[in-house]
């Protein structure tokens, strides 16, 4: 019976730690910076910054897909899909071109990584001040 008994906690012991090491497996994007302040940019000028981030999880990333809160706003350059430990980027443009004033804008990255707060989705924002 004490055998019995020992076998039958060591199975469910062993599930638990088996089940809890394929649910540790994922993919984390770890950026050097989530935001861009261009400063001041005159009116119809385009200008470009790359996002740098590392896969930092123990699983593969796959971007879905980067969708602009704007047209002006274009992501641009980046892999759709990177390795544990690798190191990626997206390359953003943004066009002033009919923007005037304090610009602000998101790019959303859906992809099968682990965020911090539980989001699902990664999020990129720019400043611009476009000036005439």
């Amino acid at each position: 019976m004490k055998k019995s008994l020992l076998i039958l906690i060591g199975i469910v012991f062993s599930t638990g730690v088996f089940a809890q090491m394929a649910a540790t497996k994922s993919a984390v994007m770890s950026f050097e910076t989530k935001s861009h302040d261009f400063g001041d940019v005159k009116q119809g000028e385009k200008v470009t910054y790359v996002f740098k981030y590392k896969n930092t999880g123990t699983d593969t990333l796959r971007i879905d897909n980067i969708v602009s809160s704007c047209g002006c706003t274009v992501p641009n350059n980046y892999e759709k899909v990177v390795a544990p430990g690798a190191n990626a980027s997206v390359t953003v443009e943004f066009n002033s071109a009919g923007k005037m004033g304090v610009v602000n804008k998101t790019l959303t990255i859906l992809s099968n990584a682990v965020t911090p707060n539980a989001d699902p989705a990664e999020y990129l924002r720019i400043r611009v001040n476009v000036i005439p």
